[in-house]
Formats: structure tokens, C-alpha cells, sequence
């Protein structure tokens, strides 16, 4: 938009401006949430559909637990490893692998968010039958589940933020 007005009105907040040519845009956080809401909205659905077939509906395992915290583990240091070469370090890393890891970093918060709904939804279709066991142990296993779905869409996240090319000191006036 030129200043002084003479470009296309927006209402303000209604929208930024497109990424310059060859960027990709941050993850909005409101997708996140609404992928969230919708793997809850599906964990719920298939708790409810496999009990009305008179089916067991499976627990989260452990080894769930223990991959996804391995993952989250992963995505973590590659965070970190990424943020100090491309940020502090400024060092130049080649751009398929840079392109790579921001992939990774935004398939990861997309599919963390999703489980993390799935989970959570599977663990609320159990909360009014807590008093036993069975549920219980679903309610804890699946809760815990969700959060560390929550993390890995945290470490994707940063994998992400880690990815932006810093600005050249140099060319500030």
C-alpha cells in the first residue's frame, strides 16, 4: 500500500501483506488451535463410534508415550542446533536443508496439534466414567499423551522460527 492513501483501503487488522517472493510465512497459531479443536472433535467421534459397536476402545500405549517424547526430543535439538548456526553463529547453511528443516518444523506443529486434539478428546470421552480404573488409566495415559503432543508442536514451532535468515546488520542504514 502506497502512504498517503492512495492505495486499497484495508480495515485495520484486516489482513498483512503478502511474504516478499521466495518466504514462507509463520504458522498461525489460530490454525494450530483449530487443528487442535478438530482432532478433538475426531477422537471424540471414534471413541463414540467404536462403543456403539459394541467394540473396546484401545488405551494409549507406552511406546506412544516414549516415541512422541523421542520426537519431541529430536525436534528440540534441532532447534537449538539450527538457531545457533543460522542466528548466532550466522552461519549460511544450504537452502534444501534449510527448506528441510523448516518442513519438518511446520509438518511437525501441524500433526502435533492434531494428535494433541485426538488425545485430548479420547481422554475427555473418559472423564465421567473416572472413578474406575480402566478409564482413569485412559484419561492419564491419554492426557499425558496430549502434552507431550503439545510439545512436539512447540519444538516445531521453534525449528521454524529457527529457520528465518537474520537481518544483515549491514544493511540498516
Amino acid at each position: 500500500m502506497a502512504a498517503g492513501g492512495t492505495g486499497p483501503e484495508r480495515a485495520p487488522g484486516a489482513g498483512k501483506e503478502p511474504p516478499p517472493e521466495g518466504s514462507v510465512r509463520p504458522t498461525s497459531r489460530r490454525l494450530l488451535v483449530a487443528i487442535a479443536v478438530l482432532g478433538a472433535a475426531i477422537g471424540v467421534t471414534l471413541v463414540k463410534a467404536i462403543e456403539s459397536r459394541g467394540g473396546v476402545v484401545p488405551t494409549v500405549s507406552l511406546l506412544t508415550l516414549v516415541a512422541w517424547t523421542f520426537l519431541a526430543s529430536l525436534l528440540f535439538v534441532a532447534a537449538r542446533n539450527t538457531h545457533q548456526r543460522i542466528q548466532v553463529r550466522r552461519e549460511r547453511i544450504e537452502p534444501s536443508r534449510a527448506v528441510f528443516l523448516l518442513l519438518i518444523g511446520k509438518a511437525s506443529a501441524f500433526v502435533g496439534a492434531l494428535c494433541t486434539g485426538v488425545y485430548a478428546g479420547f481422554a475427555l470421552s473418559f472423564l465421567d466414567a473416572v472413578s474406575s480404573s480402566g478409564p482413569r488409566n485412559r484419561v492419564i495415559t491419554a492426557g499425558i499423551a496430549a502434552v507431550i503432543s503439545v510439545l512436539v508442536v512447540t519444538a516445531g514451532l521453534l525449528l521454524e522460527r529457527a529457520c528465518r535468515i537474520p537481518d544483515d546488520p549491514e544493511d540498516t542504514p
